[in-house]
């Protein structure tokens, strides 16, 4: 992956772990925060579209999906980055 690919990746992953990092300090009271319910809207914007198509998901599975959804992007990003990587060069 070159350097572009890595800082895009990179920044995308830190951002999903700061964001799952507090979904889970706002939803269990960790560090003596209050629990919030709004804990995990940080992870929507992240998630997109994929949240969009897990509408239909029941209510007990939409929260795990909710928080799994940004993974699927981060995966989506790093294929792409490494199959332009290993594209030939055109030639003109």
């Amino acid at each position: 992956m070159s350097g572009a690919g890595r800082w895009v990746v990179g920044g995308f992953a830190a951002l999903y772990l700061a964001a799952l990092a507090l979904l889970l300090i706002g939803t269990f009271g960790w560090f003596g925060q209050p629990r919030d319910p709004l804990a995990g809207v940080f992870l929507m914007p992240l998630g997109l579209p994929w949240n969009r198509l897990f509408d239909d998901a029941s209510e007990a599975v939409r929260p795990w999906l909710a928080a799994g959804a940004p993974l699927l992007n981060l995966l989506v990003l790093a294929a792409l980055f490494r199959r332009r990587q290993q594209r030939p060069p055109l030639d003109p």
